[in-house]
């Protein structure tokens, strides 16, 4: 008779790797309609569990409010809720600069990157710091407005209150789902079921992508719950559903492809074939088109089976654009280095978020470029810290052709290091949102940049005098066709008087929350007779603009698409809908806070213009 213990013990570890791999693997969506493993287990041995509010908000990528306040700001999110569970448009919460698709459909939006995989789909961030370092068993977002926008939570090895930083910084993700529709602008408290992981974190990070969103985010206050001890999950639990076992099958890959990609990349030997199958058949051409449509960490692994296609996956060809965003918690200096002979060709480059804790060093940073940046076009580095004055000059030295230049929320970079831009005379996009460029350093990149056609200024707190910059804009910037000024403090209608007539091909102007400007001084009446191709005009929270200047609108800027006037009290609804019979592709209305135009009179606009957003914000 055949024994049996063989199989019981082949069935012993199936049974054991079910488990191993049920107890990491987070099940998507909210706890209350979710298979959670956790009414069928025990945590061993029993800890007393800590619930604690984010005691800082350590980084962010953008936000709707001010650097100098608190209104709208990321800031919002250390501490107790200030709203919740109260539904509605609150300036005591976190609120994220955009919201929905209307910001991919103006002037000034960016074609995306190829190759970016399918699983992310983050658009902005926020870091938070816990006092307590923990097991996380849950994590809370009190949503209060507008909820849906969280695709990702993570949680990192570092303690961002130790003295002694770690050698290597973990990041590892407790939940993710793609960007989900949720009916209704409520309030709620999302509580996903989030993965355990095997070290202790007081520092969250959530992601969010917005562009299902009919209107802005509100979050007010993140709860995270954990244990001090290790959770060990028992051995007392019921059936394995089989469908659990691919949860985590595209974490795994990223994790396995960017191991590959710091490791692997750089293949001594590969074993020896007698032939490469039918790939032998193929031109060269064909083949560099299929893998065109690979993602790096596919690339890394497809290196690995044969020395036709390791030849194919490290020709620089297929590293024209690249993006390693995506991968921004394993990219560092071991990375870029087995990338550099790869990316000699390199045009695109997008190293958003990246490098950040000591992951990239100048050093490292500078001796990529130094290979890599001959033929350099476009480069994306949003959020990274790294930066400093010496990155700027070898960017300025070493990318001789770059036409865009993304520095957005790069606020570790020292005023005086912006004087560098002024020598790239090529560039046609300059993004320069919640930096410190200082005046003297704008007014040199203007002068020298004259093929600017999309500039970013806004939240830019330590220009002095805007007026002087729109001067010099008007006299140099011909061929600008967007500006960002939001949030600037002091520019005047001598400012717009300058910049309208002599930028007079801008299809795209964003004047929210700029407090010096004043209707009854005819800067938007201005505006609306000079620049007759805008596209996008944002007047955010200018409380003086009236019926006058959108009759002018009406009568000049016939191209309009999308419109902000939220907070004024000066517009009656004939002059909208003057501006609506009159601007045939106007697809964005924001008439949120105006105190003329009541729920009656958008419920009518939208009846009779079922084409355009027409968006009215509330307060509970």
């Amino acid at each position: 008779m055949t024994p049996v213990f063989p199989m019981l013990t082949v069935l012993s570890m199936f049974y054991y790797m079910c488990l191993r791999r049920r107890a990491r693997t987070a099940t998507r969506g909210e706890m209350n309609s979710r298979r959670a493993i956790e009414s069928n287990t025990r945590a061993l041995p029993i800890n007393v569990e800590i619930v604690q509010y984010a005691k800082e908000v350590l980084d962010f990528s953008s936000h709707y409010g001010s650097e100098n306040s608190m209104s709208y700001t990321m800031w919002n999110l250390a501490g107790i809720p200030n709203v919740y569970p109260s539904s509605g448009d609150f300036t005591q919460t976190a609120v994220f600069r955009t919201y929905g698709t209307w910001w991919d459909r103006c002037p000034s939006a960016r074609l995306p990157f190829k190759r970016t995989p399918s699983t992310f789909c983050s658009q902005d961030y926020v870091e938070l710091a816990f006092e307590e370092p923990v097991y996380p068993t849950a994590v809370h977002i009190l949503e209060t407005y507008h909820p849906g926008a969280v695709v990702r939570i993570l949680a990192c090895s570092a303690n961002p209150y130790s003295q002694n930083p770690p050698a290597e910084v973990r990041w590892e993700i407790l939940w993710s789902e793609a960007p989900t529709k949720v009916n209704g602008p409520q309030a709620r408290q999302f509580t996903p079921c989030i993965k355990q992981i095997n070290f202790p974190t007081n520092l969250i990070r959530l992601e969010v992508n917005s562009s299902l969103l009919d209107y802005y985010t509100e979050l007010d206050a993140v709860v995270l719950h954990g244990v001090k001890e290790r959770p060990v999950l028992s051995l007392k639990t019921s059936m394995i559903d089989m469908n659990d076992l691919d949860e985590d099958e595209d974490e795994e890959k990223f994790a396995c492809g960017m191991d590959t990609l710091n490791k692997q990349f750089s293949i001594v030997t590969l074993r020896e074939w007698p032939t490469n199958g039918y790939f032998d058949k193929l031109p060269y051409e064909l083949i560099q088109l299929i893998l065109s449509h690979l993602t790096v960490p596919d690339l890394c692994r497809l290196a690995q089976t044969c020395k036709l296609l390791y030849q194919h996956c490290c020709d620089p060809l297929q590293y024209i654009h690249l993006s390693l965003q995506p991968y921004w918690a394993r990219i560092n200096d071991t990375s870029l280095e087995y990338l550099q002979s790869r990316c000699t060709l390199i045009q695109w480059l997008n190293l958003s978020w990246t490098g950040n804790r000591g992951a990239i060093s100048v050093s490292g940073f500078s001796r990529f470029l130094k290979v890599c940046g001959s033929e350099l076009v476009r480069l994306e580095l949003s959020c990274g810290h790294f930066l400093n004055e010496t990155c700027l000059e070898v960017i300025t030295e070493m990318c001789p052709n770059l036409q865009e230049l993304n520095l957005s929320s790069c606020d570790k970079i020292p005023p005086q290091a912006f004087n560098h831009i002024a020598k790239v005379g090529s560039l046609k996009r300059l993004i320069l949102y919640r930096t410190k460029v200082e005046q003297t350093a704008l007014l040199s990149i203007l002068n020298f940049c004259s093929e600017l056609q999309h500039l970013s200024l806004g939240s830019c707190v330590m220009i002095e005098d805007y007026d002087l910059i729109a001067s010099m804009m008007g006299a140099k910037c011909k061929k600008l066709r967007s500006l960002d000024l939001w949030r600037c403090k002091n520019i005047t209608e001598s400012g717009i008087a300058e910049l309208a007539s002599g930028c007079q091909l801008l299809e795209e102007l964003d004047l929210g929350w700029c407090p010096t400007l004043q209707s009854s001084t005819g800067c938007f009446t201005n505006l609306a007779r000079k620049l007759p191709n805008l596209q996008k005009l944002f007047l955010t929270a200018n409380r003086s603009v009236c019926d006058t200047d959108i009759e002018e609108l009406a009568a000049n800027c016939t191209h309009l698409r999308q419109l902000d006037i939220l907070g004024t009290r000066m517009v009656s609804p004939a002059s909208l809908r003057k501006l609506l019979e009159s601007c045939k592709d106007l697809s964005l209305l924001d008439v949120s806070f105006c105190s003329q135009i009541d729920n009656r009179v958008v419920l009518e606009l939208n009846a009779n213009f079922p084409n355009v957003f027409i968006k009215k914000s509330f307060t509970q």
